[in-house]
């Protein structure tokens, strides 16, 4: 029920005029430091307003009469960064890349900028540390490399990347189908299996390994050789050793004999500039596995880099 209002003797203070049940509401004022503060804030807002962007409109916002953005900030941030580091990046572009171990402050730098560039592009296939992922994607950190480790050939790997059928100068290699395409029945597959995994240490010589043995003199050592120390000119792994990309257990080589998977790595050329690919070269080659060049490098072999596990 609505009353008039009126003085509340015990405070002093106008009511409201509202009465609820006895109980009534006093128009007690806000504290004048709160008003002062509410106006400031009001007065503020108007400011930012007028001098920053503020208001959206269909396919921007209002500018702000000082014309700042976030995105420009950033923008003199990066190029601000960029003049920095130019000595440092314009130097590691002069260097050729295979010198670059022998200038030990200019490879530290390339390290250090290929591993931000690592973690920006690579690790979502190769991992943080480049350990890889077992049966998807190669380690960088082992020893086995299935065109080479050295830096020129790591840095033309990741040029051109691995099975782009439509680059022509990308790293190239196809395994055959030998059990999805009928080249070999279940028991000769089985037969190469024992073979394999006697060279690799993990079984002891059978009827069947020495079967083995005469099939993949027939089929596979021509890529992987005689001896099965693995192929660099067609990008064949060693498959005497413990490391495996799909796994080193029976039915693991049998599903890669009887259907390889060929895995696809994009070619890094048309996306980064060669200076980056440079850097992230050398930090590959840094991560345990790299390898000194070769005393004659074929330009022409296109050799390169990929972490075979």
């Amino acid at each position: 029920m609505a009353e008039q209002q009126r003085i509340d003797e015990a405070t002093g203070t106008r009511t409201v005029g509202h009465e609820w049940d006895g109980i009534e509401e006093l128009d007690t004022p806000m504290p004048r430091w709160w008003l002062w503060t509410f106006y400031l804030t009001i007065a503020w807002a108007a400011v930012y307003v007028v001098l920053y962007p503020a208001w959206p409109m269909v396919n921007s916002a209002t500018r702000g009469v000082i014309g700042w953005s976030s995105r420009g900030q950033l923008e003199q941030e990066l190029a601000a960064d960029a003049t920095r580091r130019a000595p440092v990046v314009n130097a590691i572009a002069a260097s050729p890349i295979a010198e670059l171990p022998a200038r030990p402050e200019l490879m530290q730098a390339a390290v250090q900028g290929g591993g931000a560039a690592f973690r920006v592009h690579c690790v979502q296939c190769h991992g943080s540390g480049g350990a890889g992922v077992q049966t998807l994607y190669p380690s960088l950190t082992d020893d086995d490399w299935l065109w080479g480790g050295d830096l020129d050939r790591i840095d033309y790997t990741i040029t051109h990347g691995i099975r782009n059928p439509e680059h022509p100068a990308t790293r190239t290699s196809l395994m055959p189908a030998f059990g999805r395409d009928a080249i070999l029945d279940a028991r000769q597959i089985a037969d190469v299996v024992s073979h394999v995994r006697v060279i690799s240490g993990q079984e002891k010589p059978s009827a069947s390994s020495a079967r083995g043995a005469t099939l993949f003199e027939a089929n596979c050592a021509v890529c992987h050789g005689a001896n099965g120390e693995g192929g660099r000119q067609v990008g064949a792994p060693k498959l005497t050793d413990a490391i495996w990309l799909y796994g080193g257990d029976r039915a693991s080589i049998a599903a890669t004999v009887a259907n390889p998977r060929n895995g696809v790595m994009p070619r890094w050329g048309e996306r980064l500039d060669p200076v980056t690919i440079k850097m992230l070269a050398a930090y590959v080659y840094s991560l345990g596995g790299g390898e000194r060049a070769p005393a004659t490098v074929a330009a022409a072999q296109g050799q390169g880099a990929d972490g075979q596990p």
